[in-house]
């Protein structure tokens, strides 16, 4: 047989003769590959090269929008001195307290409500009225009650936590299928092996799904509420550069929030994947 006619092998059905193509003449070329990995970084280099071309010609003030060279110094400066290391660090922290907190109350809450129809009658309307109130919104508040120290962050970011892990939550629980629980009470499952070996497996997903959004939420409120009550951290950081009027701190931080933030959601996304991989009845 031909190289030209082993690209194709006849496939009878009904009848009719099908021409089912070869799985290797639908593989990517190389250079398709590289084109895919690589065309998500056309806009922001596109824009780091107006920056830098607008900074050069004069298009902007320094003193408005600084070159990306003197930003890139400025990091640098940090770096070296150990203060870039001191407000990440703190950022991380909080980020994580308030994570880990709101991320534990938001799955007992959504499990609740998922495995009784009667707790999320009573808690679900009222939950969805108050996750409607914006983090700030809730700063005064809190800083009555608790002061402007550690607590106050911690709770406002397990806060932004809470909300889209506990409705992932309850999603997870509530979209298992009838058929399985139905399986379950045929073998004789109690209802923790029900919620074990049948519900858990087919949440997970979901669950993962609410984790990622819920430390999207946590990351974006800590930048908030270091902004308006913070001596060190990534929000203090820009904050204290705007009073100085030194926009290129102001920039570096934004760029280390940026980076760190989007290195975060790389980890949860691959992490989120791998979850849906193992679901039962997953394609693998």
């Amino acid at each position: 047989m031909s190289a030209e006619r082993a690209v194709t092998a006849p496939v009878q059905v009904a009848g009719l003769d099908i021409e089912q193509p070869d799985a290797t003449r639908a593989a990517p070329l190389p250079w398709r590959r590289i084109g895919d990995a690589l065309l998500p970084w056309l806009l922001p280099f596109a824009l780091l090269a107006l920056w830098a071309t607008g900074a050069a010609q004069g298009w902007i003030s320094q003193q408005v929008l600084p070159s990306p060279q003197f930003v890139w110094e400025t990091l640098r400066d940090l770096a070296s001195g150990g203060d870039l290391r001191l407000h990440v660090s703190a950022s991380l922290a909080r980020v994580l307290v308030g994570f880990a907190a709101g991320s534990a109350l938001g799955l007992l809450l959504g499990s609740a409500m998922g495995l009784s129809k009667r707790i999320e009658a009573y808690v679900l309307p009222s939950f969805n009225a108050l996750v409607q109130i914006p983090v700030l919104a809730w700063l005064p508040f809190v800083l009555l009650i608790v002061g402007i120290g550690e607590p106050l962050k911690y709770i406002l970011i397990a806060k932004a936590a809470l909300v889209p892990v506990a409705l992932n939550t309850l999603q997870g629980f509530r979209q298992t299928p009838l058929a399985l629980r139905e399986v379950g009470e045929v073998y004789g499952y109690t209802r923790r092996q029900q919620v074990l070996e049948i519900v858990l497996p087919h949440a997970v997903p979901t669950l993962f799904t609410g984790l990622r959004l819920g430390f999207t939420k946590a990351w974006l409120s800590l930048v908030v509420v270091e902004l308006v009550a913070s001596s060190e951290g990534l929000g203090y950081l820009i904050v204290y550069g705007r009073q100085l009027f030194q926009l290129d701190l102001v920039m570096a931080a934004v760029v280390v929030v940026g980076a760190i933030g989007y290195a975060i959601d790389r980890l949860l996304d691959a992490l989120e994947s791998f979850a849906h991989r193992r679901r039962p009845g997953a394609a693998r």
